[in-house]
């Protein structure tokens, strides 16, 4: 005699599980919390994966290397400098033909404000600082390439450029408030 089969009663928490099962070969992810978008309590929260392998921030942020104030203060160096950078921009189709040449758009404010910001990023840290910050930030470099493109190899040059950057973002979360000067100080002792 055969017996019937039941069936499982599944878990509502596997019920909507969006994890992907399978990543590409040359993937480099880490596990990070968010709020939930689907969720229907506010505050909601869980945990997906972001890609960091061009994104050095996230990297060092994900080992546990740098800490959330200095995390923030990077972010916000990169969003002034996307928010100033006015570079050629693609032909907008959509626009009515105009001959001769094109008038400049003029500068937003927030254009105005980021490039504010952004002299008294180099004020405060300086002109080999604002160097690096930009390498690491903007162009993803690492420390052995910074190296490298400046002629220094070696683990020492390689610790040197990694800790200078570490300070540089501990003055970058001070200019953008998201330390205090205490808590930066307290970091530099311990």
């Amino acid at each position: 005699m055969t017996r019937a089969r039941r069936h499982k009663v599944r878990k509502a928490s596997q019920a909507h599980d969006r994890r992907a099962q399978d990543l590409p070969l040359n993937a480099e992810v880490a596990t990070v919390e968010i709020d939930n978008p689907l969720g229907l309590e506010p505050g909601e929260k869980i945990v997906a994966l972001r890609s960091i392998r061009n994104d050095p921030l996230a990297r060092l942020h994900s080992h546990h290397q740098i800490d959330e104030a200095q995390y923030r203060g990077g972010r916000a160096f990169q969003d002034d400098w996307e928010k100033a950078e006015r570079g050629p921009r693609a032909v907008d189709p959509t626009r009515e033909y105009v001959d001769g040449g094109q008038a400049r758009e003029p500068i937003t404010e927030r254009q105005r404000r980021a490039v504010l910001r952004l002299n008294r990023v180099e004020h405060e840290l300086g002109a080999d600082g604002v160097m690096l910050v930009h390498e690491v930030l903007v162009l993803g470099m690492t420390a052995e390439q910074i190296g490298q493109r400046r002629g220094l190899r070696g683990q020492r040059w390689k610790d040197y450029f990694s800790k200078r950057f570490r300070e540089c973002l501990d003055r970058l979360a001070l200019i953008y408030g998201f330390a205090t000067a205490q808590i930066a100080r307290k970091g530099r002792t311990s």
